[in-house]
């Protein structure tokens, strides 16, 4: 700011500005870089500032309380501890409101109530009230109840521009549920919806008013929502521009078991993610469908399905059969605060997908595997990119691969440029340390290896940077979840990791030396590669 001041001098008659600040893409930039607390300063510099730095501050609201401070003190009271309106605002007050409104782009509202209510008041107050307060908005985050007052402000701001709304909701008026059944009319450019709603019994109630406006959303490409009936899930299918689908069946009861219909099915899609707390339910939901062609699914379960781990492989067997094969590249399967406790074998079902480039096996399952099996696993897809299974797992009961494992799979997978697996870098027989591999793997350039116990961070850092030449560093955030007998072991690991990645910063840096000696000429930064 002090820069920018500095930049325009100031003569008795006239301020003379610098040629580079009549440009309004740089004025535009400048304020987009602006703290915040700074902008009204900014603003007030000179006209060329006072739009710019205006739309910035106003762009993105973290709830309406700005807005009520910039209204007259007198036009409130207190009355037993509630906000009450005095009296309304006249045309000019209006005027300057709406001047900020229309310069906002994003609004958020969460928790408090208050500022959702007095502009509610003041709206009904005045008879040129505006068909809406923001007729820029581009998108809604609403997460709290769904009062009268607020269908009121979620009315004003449905507005044609709008592209992306997220509504959790915690409670339900039938104001708020009548104005969600119109977004569709309001909102014919939304490309974005995620619904959340809290209370899972009024789900029901609610699911026919979404089902209208979903059959009215011809551009939505992403869509989050919950088991809507079989009818919501007919008119999802038919969603014309849909790319991205997350359906929360952990609500619904219709799974129970298989269904005697057959929907179509979803087709072609880049995700398709499911909550659940059965695979039993899951199964059921995916036997119902013809098809799924989807280049990614997600499945996130509960605790209560954790408990029954053996129908995990029933789950992957009706997906098996109506997943199309060629379409699958990539696949997630976590818990959410729980773990499953299966066998490896479980995702051998996976290999009809020869074209899977991603997979991840997140904490929510604890894994036993040998170096043997991490290669039978892995010899199905010989195009895999990702690989994380079971970041974080108890090494006293859970055999885990060791190097000799790791370097069959780079084999394997020559194409592996992330890996996320906990091994054990204790036992390093059959391995020459003077040279302990005759090749490399310039792709893979993440690594995370978990909880895994270290003995010889030198030897391990060896090992490491002639396996990986390009390595950066070994991801140590995963060791805040890892279960471990005492803190004090945890941060004894922590250091010993800390030393690998402090030798490899120093492997890497002298090879880097050496490539530019030999390549002078060469603009690669290993400044830039190592802050990536």
């Amino acid at each position: 700011m002090d820069l920018l001041l500095e930049s325009i001098s100031v003569y008795p008659s006239q301020r003379v500005m610098h040629p580079a600040l009549r440009n309004l893409e740089v004025i535009y930039t400048i304020s987009s870089y602006t703290e915040r607390r700074s902008l009204p300063a900014l603003a007030a510099t000179c006209r060329a500032f006072e739009h710019p730095a205006l739309n910035a501050l106003w762009r993105d609201l973290q709830s309406l309380d700005p807005l009520i401070r910039c209204l007259p003190n007198d036009l409130f009271d207190r009355d037993q501890g509630i906000m009450i309106l005095k009296k309304p605002l006249d045309n000019d007050m209006w005027e300057t409101l709406s001047s900020y409104t229309s310069r906002v782009h994003s609004f958020t509202q969460s928790g408090n109530l208050t500022g959702i209510e007095l502009l509610g008041e003041l709206m009904l107050s005045c008879p040129l009230t505006p068909a809406s307060l923001f007729p820029n908005l581009r998108k809604l985050t609403w997460n709290g109840d769904g009062t009268h007052s607020a269908a009121e402000i979620l009315r004003m701001a449905s507005v044609p521009t709008l592209v992306e709304l997220d509504v959790w909701m915690t409670s339900t008026s039938s104001a708020f549920v009548s104005v969600l059944s119109s977004i569709g009319t309001l909102c014919p450019r939304l490309q974005n919806m995620e619904l959340r709603l809290l209370p899972v019994e009024c789900t029901r109630k609610v699911s026919p008013f979404i089902i209208q406006t979903l059959s009215q959303l011809q551009h939505l490409h992403t869509l989050a929502v919950w088991d809507l009936g079989n009818q919501g899930i007919q008119q999802i299918m038919q969603l014309p521009a849909l790319q991205s689908l997350n359906l929360d069946l952990k609500t619904s009861s219709a799974w129970e078991t298989r269904s005697h219909l057959q929907f179509p099915g979803f087709h072609p899609l880049n995700l398709f993610g499911m909550s659940i707390d059965s695979f039993e339910r899951a199964s059921n939901f995916w036997g119902s469908l013809q098809v799924v062609k989807s280049r990614e699914i997600a499945v996130g379960f509960t605790s209560q399905a954790a408990q029954s781990p053996a129908m995990l492989s029933q789950f992957f067997t009706i997906m098996q059969e109506r997943c199309d094969n060629d379409t699958l590249l990539r696949f997630l399967l976590h818990g959410f605060s729980s773990k499953v406790h299966t066998e490896w074998g479980v995702f051998t079902s996976l290999h009809a997908y020869r074209n899977l480039t991603g997979l991840r096996i997140d904490t929510g399952c604890k894994i036993s595997i040998s170096d043997d099996e991490l290669c039978q696993l892995v010899r199905g897809w010989p195009k895999l990119r990702t690989l994380e299974i079971s970041r974080c797992v108890s090494i006293d009961t859970t055999t885990v691969p060791t190097f000799h494992g790791i370097t069959r799979l780079l084999q394997l997978c020559p194409a592996l440029s992330s890996l996320g697996l906990v091994i054990d870098t204790t036992k390093l027989e059959g391995i020459d340390l003077n040279s302990p591999y005759s090749w490399s793997y310039n792709r893979l350039q993440c690594l995370t290896l978990g909880n895994s116990l270290i003995e010889s961070p030198p030897k391990v850092a060896l090992i490491l940077s002639c396996l990986f030449p390009l390595i950066r560093r070994v991801e140590l955030r995963c060791w805040y979840e890892a279960p471990m007998n005492s803190l004090l072991q945890r941060k004894s690991e922590m250091e010993s990791w800390a030393s690998v990645n402090s030798i490899l910063r120093g492997v890497l840096e002298r090879r880097f030396k050496a490539y530019r000696d030999l390549n002078p000429s060469s603009t690669f930064s290993l400044a830039r590669y190592l802050a990536q």
